[in-house]
């Protein structure tokens, strides 16, 4: 499979990455100039070869070098993190991990400390902290 793309869409290489390991090219539409270069890669990857775009590989690479934010958070305030994704209150999240009420909340302080998470009135903190877990 060759994907001809006018730009890089991250998610489409890395999951094209993902796939198999044979028979794959990701070229970006305006640096195929030459055709005998272009033949050359349809033959390449035909034949179970693999043709990358130097830009591709550029920004995958940039791409995994950015640290997850999540990575920054104790595997404590990772659990605290997962229980409020699933919607559950400060108090629920203490009787489900059999710690008192302030331990949650000091987890939960700890948690926007270390995601960076704005101290603006305009925005909810709790939810920020959601969905940078859901996007993880």
């Amino acid at each position: 499979m060759l994907v001809l793309s006018q730009y890089v869409e991250q998610h489409y290489a890395a999951r094209l990455l993902a796939g198999r390991t044979e028979g794959l090219g990701y070229l970006l539409k305006d640096r195929v100039s030459e055709v005998a270069d272009f033949l050359e890669s349809l033959e390449r990857v035909r034949t179970g070869g693999t043709v990358f775009d130097p830009e591709v590989v550029r920004q995958l690479l940039a791409r995994t070098t950015h640290a997850d934010p999540l990575s920054k958070l104790s595997p404590r305030e990772a659990e605290v993190l997962r229980h409020l994704a699933q919607g559950l209150t400060n108090a629920a999240v203490a009787a489900r991990m059999h710690v008192s009420l302030s331990t949650v909340e000091k987890h939960v302080n700890a948690i926007m400390d270390e995601l960076d998470l704005p101290r603006d009135p305009g925005y909810s903190r709790r939810v920020l902290a959601i969905l940078r877990f859901l996007d993880s």
